[in-house]
């Protein structure tokens, strides 16, 4: 059995995703960031980067003890290994895989996130923020279009990178896209929006979200130090 400790974002909503497709028995155990559950010492011990999502499988290929994996690519990468779904095992093939999850760890990720970040929750307008994050999402959304307008799927296939992208883009418009103007993208969101597992990952704990409109969410999410 696996535990999956999640609050309902982007990055949460892959590792749903990604359980939903494979169809196996999870155990939900909700992190509240805005709480400041991400920083109890439990939950540190098996993600010291305190964000979640983080996994536990107590039952791991090796039969040694429980396995704690944090970071969602890692994550995604673990499962698509355990289960043998959605990660090639061909050589070129799951290159092309990583290539395209690592491109969203650390390019599409974290970019859309500071487009939210500034777009959003910052206390006050900074032009220059909003304007820099806003067109670097423009310019890995045309990225994006131009991978999908030859094939079905960012790898061909249909994997954890698109598990990894998808929640990301489906924000398109918190991140000030239009995404009419991305329709090999927008094909692709809507196809991905029509799988069963995928859009129940989606809705995992959706009734948890809310806006970060108050000083002591913003406290605990933003501005944090190595203190």
């Amino acid at each position: 059995m696996i535990d999956l400790h999640y609050w309902p974002t982007p990055n949460g909503w892959k590792i749903t995703i990604m359980l939903e497709e494979l169809g196996v028995p999870y155990n939900l155990k909700y992190v509240n960031i805005m709480e400041g559950d991400q920083f109890k010492p439990e939950f540190l011990a098996i993600a010291p980067n305190n964000r979640m999502p983080a996994i536990v499988d107590h039952e791991p290929a090796d039969g040694g003890e429980p396995l704690s994996i944090f970071e969602s690519g890692a994550i995604l990468q673990y499962l698509g290994d355990k289960y043998d779904q959605f990660y090639s095992k061909d050589l070129r093939q799951r290159n092309n895989i990583n290539q395209w999850l690592f491109w969203q760890m650390g390019g599409l990720g974290p970019m859309a996130g500071q487009a939210h970040h500034f777009r959003q929750y910052a206390p006050e307008t900074v032009p220059y923020g909003i304007e820099r994050y806003t067109n670097e999402c423009n310019r890995l959304y045309g990225v994006m279009n131009k991978q999908l307008a030859e094939r079905e799927f960012l790898a061909g296939e249909y994997s954890i990178a698109d598990m990894a992208a998808w929640p990301w883009a489906i924000l398109n418009e918190r991140q000030g896209q239009n995404i009419d103007d991305f329709p090999h993208l927008k094909r692709w969101i809507e196809a991905i929006g029509e799988r069963p597992a995928a859009a129940r990952g989606q809705q995992i704990g959706q009734d948890y979200r809310r806006n970060i409109d108050d000083e002591k969410s913003r406290g605990v999410l933003f501005n944090q130090t190595a203190r």
